[in-house]
């Protein structure tokens, strides 16, 4: 770990628990479209609407790497379906994305965080989801933010990683990459010869396909694993 000068997290689920944050925003959503857009009630349930965004990422696979879009899209669908306008998609979508920032990150985030700049890493995050750490507050922590819809493709792509090394200005082997899912994260990390190391806030199993190259549960034993005081 000696040679790392640049870490990159992926955002959910490793800096807070996104399920929660994501259930209550579908549900907020749900039941604004339900308050002002009522025929979408009588044709659509939440978990109709979650399914119609699976069958049109199965049908658009390039979407993988802009959520963003295929919710939009998603939402169209609903409201022509229902006999709105589009209209009604801004709107809609941007309800969903300020209930979608209502996170409570982990207690050694920041903390930690500030450790890690004082002690000279080069600190960016890497999603492909669409939460803004400027719009969590978070912005004055990370030198560089990257996304799947920023850089044109989605982790595990290399991509992304090399968009990080780019804004970091390393090498690969000098970036780590930390995050919570071992095939989109780590796999992603070491393909694109990024230090892989896999937050396991849960303490699951590791898939036996997947190595990393080092496993912490939580910030604390990260910077353990850093050498930082």
């Amino acid at each position: 770990m000696k040679q790392l000068s640049a870490l990159t997290f992926d955002l959910d689920d490793t800096l807070w628990d996104n399920r929660p944050v994501l259930m209550a925003a579908e549900q907020t959503l749900y039941d604004w479209l339900c308050l002002h857009y009522p025929r979408i009630k009588l044709r659509y349930s939440l978990e109709d609407m979650w399914g119609l965004r699976q069958e049109l990422l199965q049908q658009n696979p390039e979407l993988r790497h802009d959520i963003t879009a295929l919710r939009k899209y998603s939402l169209r669908i609903v409201a022509q379906t229902s006999a709105y306008g589009d209209s009604l998609v801004e709107p809609a979508f941007a309800v969903f994305l300020n209930a979608r920032h209502r996170v409570s990150l982990y207690s050694d985030v920041e903390p930690a965080l500030r450790r890690l700049r004082s002690a000279g890493y080069c600190l960016g995050t890497l999603t492909n989801g669409n939460a803004d750490v400027g719009r969590l507050g978070l912005g004055h922590l990370f030198d560089f933010s990257l996304s799947a819809a920023s850089t044109g493709k989605a982790k595990p792509h290399p991509r992304m990683f090399e968009e990080a090394c780019r804004h970091a200005h390393v090498c690969a082997a000098e970036l780590a990459h930390i995050g919570d899912e071992p095939g989109t994260d780590v796999a992603g990390a070491q393909n694109a010869g990024v230090t892989a190391i896999w937050m396991n806030r849960q303490g699951v199993e590791a898939d036996p396909g997947i190595h990393d190259h080092a496993e912490v549960r939580n910030m604390t034993e990260l910077l353990t694993l850093l050498g930082v005081n």
